[in-house]
């Protein structure tokens, strides 16, 4: 008796040439898209826009201003919450940025660590 694999299985090495050529151009892709998503930047407001994050796709800030109005000697606290609420947001919206477009170029391979 003999086993039926299902069109487009078993090809031999045709069909492991077309699979690795595939994923050569998968990984092509991929390392485009880290170079891409690595020299955007993003500009984060928070504070009701008085703290302005840029950061890069690397998770580099780039600059930080800060409206001097909200520079209060007495409440350092409220100012380090702003700092800290616009860094977390920055980095969140990178990585999201990251996961959707290279889960864009994988489909529905879970390749963990790879990006």
């Amino acid at each position: 008796m003999k086993a039926r694999l299902p069109k487009g299985m078993g090809n031999g090495p045709a069909n492991m040439q077309h699979l690795m050529k595939q994923a050569q151009k998968m990984q092509e892709d991929m390392e485009a898209k880290k170079e891409e998503l690595a020299s955007r930047e993003y500009e984060i407001k928070a504070g009701g826009g008085a703290v302005t994050l840029v950061i890069n796709g690397e998770k580099e800030v780039k600059s930080l201003d800060i409206d001097p109005e909200i520079v209060d000697p007495d409440d350092i606290e409220t100012m380090t919450d702003i700092l800290i609420a616009a860094f977390n947001e920055a980095v969140k919206r990178v990585e999201g940025d990251a996961e959707n477009e290279m889960s864009a170029i994988t489909g529905s391979l879970n390749m963990p660590g790879l990006f």
